[in-house]
């Protein structure tokens, strides 16, 4: 029973990895996978896997980050860096954001363009509309973000699965490219650059960071351990009456032997609980990035079997030579159907559409984070997106459909490759602290859970009151901007 009550608790944390997972199946990354597919088949899908796993990891210790200590890596950094470094990683990270957001820019745009016959420049200018997406979502919290979100990402799924259901690759051929390292082939090394750059989500770390915090998760012991000393002082010295004070000292052996059982239950459950919150968020990561990872795995495959098939002709032949979202939509056409290209089509607006909410959220909690600047979620969204829209609308005025599609290389492979060395570490700092604590072997009292409690109960902490659970984080919740935690962390 206890196993599947445990099992049942994994509902409660499903979702953070689901808006994780939308930055790895954005229009930059299905760009850089069309390119592979074309130029070299399936032999760059080990690629995708290494960068996967990698991923992975880094996201379940970003998200045990905000278990543990129950604030987000960008708290962290305002607490613990100087003004100037913390300064440089504030800008380090708005770039970043910026740079996510123009790919999923130009993939709503190219993804307009198929649909409804939109000119690429107008489109740019059209996805300014999400802002009235994400203000329609404020008002229903984090929840109903993820299941959003979820279902945005099946939606890619089920898109590109199909297409592949109708292309057919070679599945040893697959397997090989999947299992087997190469590089062969002039390009190859820095095409397998941009597949990692496509893969590298430094905003990532931000988001997952503060979107476990959404959650009721256990945080420490401390102030149960001084609670249970003073009880026992309480109950054993209740009065200087000589006849209770008797009394008191009577009781102090069945007091301090019902204590200790009651402590060590506690002790036990918290530990285990945190331990619980921790794995089931590597498993609902897992499974979110495992969806991410086998939809790129589809665009490669489906890249590499049609534009490596026998019966292309020779416009077909010139579009894989440098294929991009735009050219994938008329080869897919041509090749497998009109119905593949309007599939293609739904399933870039979608990717676009959901990475620019992620994106978005991301951005506000980097920046309440590192300078504790409060903005509303809409000025915030005006201002990211504009700074998106401005350098997407000119390539697309002046380069076209070409330029812009040259624009989602340079923003989503070689800026974040370069920025999330910055990033990463930064976050390697608190990466011993957490394996520190979640893992250590020794389960004493003083090694604790963490008991948390707000200002208002700051004098009844001092006199060992307190509360097995912190309260999730209602800023997280509401998907308001984070304020600052009206919370003291005991020791």
């Amino acid at each position: 029973m206890k196993k599947k009550k445990s099992w049942r608790n994994l509902f409660a944390y499903m979702g953070p990895g689901f808006l994780v997972s939308i930055a790895y199946i954005d229009p930059g990354n299905f760009e850089t996978d069309l390119q592979s597919g074309a130029q070299y088949k399936y032999e760059l899908l080990w690629i995708i896997l290494v960068a996967s796993v990698a991923a992975l990891i880094i996201q379940s210790l970003a998200a045990n980050l905000g278990v543990v200590t129950g604030k987000h890596l960008a708290e962290h950094c305002r607490i613990e860096y100087p003004k100037v470094p913390n300064f440089i990683l504030w800008v380090l990270a708005e770039i970043a954001i910026v740079a996510c957001d123009i790919p999923e820019v130009i993939g709503t745009a190219f993804a307009l363009n198929m649909l409804f016959k939109v000119p690429v420049w107008c489109g740019v200018l059209l996805t300014g509309l999400s802002t009235l997406i994400l203000l329609a979502l404020q008002q229903y919290g984090v929840r109903k973000l993820e299941f959003l979100i979820a279902f945005l990402v099946f939606t890619i799924a089920a898109c590109f699965f199909a297409e592949l259901g109708y292309a057919k690759p070679n599945t040893s051929e697959v397997l090989h490219g999947l299992f087997i390292p190469q590089l062969k082939g002039d390009g190859a090394t820095g095409l397998a650059i941009s597949l990692l750059g496509a893969m590298v989500m430094p905003h990532n770390l931000f988001l997952h960071s503060a979107l476990v915090l959404s959650r009721k998760i256990p945080r420490s012991v401390n102030g149960i351990k001084l609670f249970s000393c003073l009880w026992i002082k309480w109950q054993c010295f209740p009065t200087t009456d000589g006849d209770r004070h008797q009394i008191g000292r009577k009781k102090m052996a069945t007091s301090t032997m019902i204590l200790l059982w009651f402590l060590k239950i506690l002790l036990n459950e918290g530990l285990s609980s945190l331990q619980e919150a921790c794995r089931f968020y590597m498993i609902e990561s897992g499974f979110a990035l495992l969806v991410a990872f086998l939809i790129n795995v589809s665009v490669i495959s489906v890249s590499g079997a049609v534009c490596n098939s026998s019966n292309l002709n020779q416009d077909d032949q010139q579009n894989c030579e440098n294929l991009d979202l735009n050219k994938a939509s008329f080869l897919l056409k041509n090749v497998l159907g009109s119905w593949s290209s309007k599939l293609f089509a739904i399933a870039l607006l979608a990717s676009g559409q959901s990475s620019t909410i992620t994106g978005t959220y991301a951005g506000q909690y980097v920046m309440q984070g590192f300078l504790d600047l409060r903005l509303k979620p809409w000025i915030r969204n005006f201002l990211t997106r504009c700074l998106a829209i401005i350098p997407s609308l000119i390539v697309a005025l002046i380069g076209g459909s070409a330029g812009a599609g040259k624009l989602i290389i340079i923003a989503s492979s070689k800026s974040l490759a370069k920025d999330m060395i910055f990033h990463s570490s930064g976050m390697l700092i608190y990466l011993a602290a957490i394996a520190y604590l979640v893992f250590r072997k020794n389960k004493e009292a003083t090694h604790l859970l963490a008991l948390t409690l707000t200002e208002s109960g700051q004098n009844g902490n001092e006199l060992g009151g307190g509360s097995v659970y912190n309260p999730p984080r209602e800023d997280i919740v509401s998907m308001q901007l984070p304020q600052r935690r009206a919370m003291v962390d005991v020791e």
